[in-house]
């Protein structure tokens, strides 16, 4: 493989772009707008000089990487040399099984078709193509330059040559690989929505305040990050359509979003890309304080 399509220029898929472009793959970054795409340059571009300050590459290494980042508005454009297309978009089923229709559409025959969904069905997504057996996900996580796990589901059909082609190009990017079948949550968010949802039950029923719970679950389990803090970095409202997944998916009561957690959403509270969630964000995630809302005796 040598040639990547990312479609959506958000977090997820402006990191993905940046490894792959880093490991030496021609890169065809897409999204509808030029806005985002500029602004997903510019964050790559920053991370990229990160990673030059801790000598994680060199300057020559950045500025080669730069220009293996190709942003196009059209899809078709983009896709068209693509041996694998990823499928970065907002997490909603009904936005990510038009994109593969058309995908499948536009793509070569013999493109693998990826998506990075942190919940949704592969089988589902897969049954949108005519290749079905040439559909697989690829759930990086964030940070996508930083992080080691990418998460590798099967679809039903998906063939074992597709996948054990994923896993070695995970390894070439040098990222851990790990393969599980396909059911709602996977494993990661299987096992971490559940947690954050409970999280966010002990603060409505006032167990305890935002940073006792944080600080509990980072001091006393070893989490680098407390479940509500982790909550705001992923998007409460990406939470929330994870749970909603897993309820419907799996069809048990353990899985039913937290109503403080539907509450905010409904507000608008998101979390670090609103400003607003458990924490107020002044200049990005590092700047933090607990939002006031939750400082008053107020019932949620």
């Amino acid at each position: 493989m040598k040639n990547i399509a990312v479609v959506g220029a958000g977090t997820m898929g402006n990191g993905i772009a940046h490894v792959f472009a880093q490991h030496g793959f021609e890169v065809w970054l897409i999204d509808v707008s030029e806005e985002i795409l500029e602004k997903a340059l510019s964050t790559i571009r920053q991370n990229a000089i990160r990673q030059v300050n801790k000598q994680i590459l060199t300057e020559e290494q950045m500025q080669a990487m730069m220009h293996r980042i190709h942003p196009v508005t059209q899809l078709a454009t983009g896709i068209a040399q693509a041996d694998l297309v990823i499928e970065a978009a907002t997490e909603k089923f009904e936005i990510k099984q038009q994109l593969f229709q058309q995908i499948d559409k536009l793509a070569s025959a013999n493109a693998i078709l990826a998506s990075n969904t942190s919940s949704i069905s592969i089988t589902r997504l897969a049954a949108s193509t005519r290749r079905p057996q040439q559909v697989i996900g690829m759930h990086f996580m964030n940070p996508v330059p930083v992080m080691q796990l990418v998460e590798i589901i099967n679809g039903f059909h998906t063939e074992a040559h597709v996948t054990t082609t994923i896993v070695e190009l995970s390894r070439q990017l040098g990222k851990t690989p790990c393969v599980v079948n396909d059911y709602p949550g996977f494993i990661s968010n299987r096992i971490l929505m559940p947690m954050i949802n409970e999280a966010i039950y002990t603060l409505q029923q006032g167990v305890a305040g935002v940073e006792e719970i944080d600080t509990i679950m980072k001091l006393g389990m070893g989490h680098p990050m407390g479940p509500l803090q982790l909550a705001d970095f992923i998007g409460l409202d990406v939470c929330l359509s994870i749970l909603q997944v897993l309820q419907e998916g799996l069809g048990e009561p353990k899985y039913a979003p937290c109503p403080l957690l539907v509450k905010m959403v409904q507000a608008g509270c998101l979390g670090v890309k609103t400003g607003e969630g458990f924490y107020r964000y002044k200049n990005g995630p590092k700047e933090k304080e607990v939002n006031p809302i939750f400082h008053t005796h107020r019932t949620f």
